[in-house]
């Protein structure tokens, strides 16, 4: 019978994606595992797998096309034994996921679907906590605030999304079709007053106004690719919803600084392709992922994510570094860096970041983590704040090592001082517990040698 091949879901939060390059053409033969196409997603271009043996009977979606949503039917294939021509045609009619079934037609083969696998598919990873809303109905953030102001009941949408989950298409189709709103504002039960809705929200400026403001032909246009809405749409949302508080603290790096330099001075050479090279090469940063993976270790109230019913918290250090690619901003994770030596972080932050930049990191080396890291002192910034990218509940913005007096023992010194400037999510971390964590970070950068024991 003719299998449909269905766009895979790459990612928990996965809602489409673009089918970059097909490497098969219909009437190829695959064998479970061979490589069949290239999937971009918004940060990462992945290889997918067939998992069954047939001929490819109909290329459905061109290479190129963009927007492609999860589940939807991009190939047929014909299985072994069967004719090309016939399962092209009986392909192909796959309904979308949790769409009604219907009897077949008398005498009629109904396509099975198959998705395709990605070679690193995310084991055991499922929708998260914190994506639970209303009547415990698995709903995008996006999709949510899109209800709550629609005054639409969440959890009377079928979703379309992956495991069932309600997107912003699906809130969009039940605004557009009148979908069971939410109870009025009024009386509750019992005659109190209900709670106020919240006010909607204030709309954008939209682009025709925008362009309006400026002269014909004194600009160009540069469409947002994948990753520059999914930037938009993550910090536009946690800004609007992570009530944020930052607190600043002034470290002495004079130390850090020595022994970062005897340690590189001591690094074995090895021989590589481009013959020897140190074993490693410690930059600054490698210390401050470091120092903050043991600030949550020793402050573990501190390691933790926010769900509507619960707080996360977290077992190891997962420390995102921001990482600035072409034309974006993505974060790989250095996992249990409580764990890693200094050497270890260096070398696998090192082929992050190069793996990052050639758009070739897996979705698992990305998504996820308890913080996040972001380091604008190469570019001589002495402060800055950073928005909290959940599911983390935490942020730090360090600033360039710049020399100032400070007073010692009575008596004014000059040293060496970077600033880190924390961002915590109060619902999850509080005033004093931000405070604690900053002050064990400040503590592991002024007495580094802790971090190598």
């Amino acid at each position: 019978m003719p299998i449909n091949i269905t766009m895979p879901a790459l990612s928990p939060t996965m809602e489409e994606g673009n089918l970059a390059k097909w490497l098969v053409k219909e009437g190829d033969h695959v064998a479970p595992g061979d490589v069949i196409a290239e999937i971009e997603t918004d940060k990462a271009t992945m290889e997918v797998e067939a998992v069954d043996e047939g001929t490819v009977a109909k290329l459905v979606v061109p290479a190129g096309t963009e927007g492609v949503k999860v589940n939807a039917v991009i190939a047929i294939l014909a299985g072994v034994g069967e004719d090309a021509g016939a399962a092209a045609k009986g392909g192909g009619d796959a309904a979308p996921a949790k769409a009604e079934a219907k009897p077949a037609e008398k005498g009629a083969t109904p396509p099975t679907s198959r998705s395709v696998t990605p070679p690193s598919a995310l084991p055991g990873i499922s929708p998260t906590r914190g994506e639970i809303s209303q009547s415990r109905t698995f709903a995008s953030p996006l999709a949510r605030r899109i209800a709550g102001e629609a005054g639409i009941d969440l959890s009377a949408i079928d979703g379309s999304g992956p495991h069932g989950r309600v997107v912003k298409a699906d809130v969009e189709k039940a605004v557009a079709g009148g979908g069971a709103k939410a109870a009025p504002v009024g009386k509750a039960e019992g005659g109190a007053p209900a709670p106020a809705a919240a006010a909607p929200a204030a709309k954008p400026m939209s682009d025709d106004t925008v362009l309006k403001l400026f002269e014909e032909g004194s600009y160009d246009l540069l469409p947002h690719d994948g990753m520059r809405k999914t930037i938009a749409a993550r910090l536009t949302e946690s800004h609007q919803t992570v009530p944020a508080y930052f607190v600043s603290m002034d470290c002495e790096i004079d130390a850090l600084l020595k022994l970062r330099a005897e340690i590189n001075a001591a690094a074995p050479m090895m021989k590589g392709e481009k013959g020897e090279a140190p074993a490693y090469k410690l930059s600054v940063n490698d210390f401050v992922i470091k120092a903050m993976a043991l600030a949550l270790r020793d402050v573990p109230m501190a390691n933790a994510s926010w769900t509507s019913t619960a707080r996360v918290r977290h077992k190891h250090s997962d420390i995102g570094v921001a990482v600035a690619i072409p034309d974006g901003l993505i974060t790989p994770i250095i996992r249990k860096a409580e764990q890693k030596t200094l050497s270890v972080i260096s070398n696998e932050m090192k082929d992050l970041a190069k793996r990052a930049r050639d758009k070739k990191l897996k979705p698992v080396e990305y998504q996820g983590g308890t913080t996040a890291v972001s380091n604008l002192g190469m570019f001589g910034v002495s402060n800055f704040t950073s928005i909290i990218n959940p599911p983390h509940a935490s942020i730090v913005s360090i600033g360039a090592g710049v020399e100032k007096p400070v007073v010692k023992k009575g008596e004014i010194a000059i040293a060496t001082v970077m600033t880190a400037t924390f961002a915590f999510d109060h619902r999850v971390i509080d005033g004093a517990l931000g405070a604690e964590l900053a002050a064990a970070f400040q503590r592991h950068i002024e007495k580094p040698m802790g971090m190598l024991v």
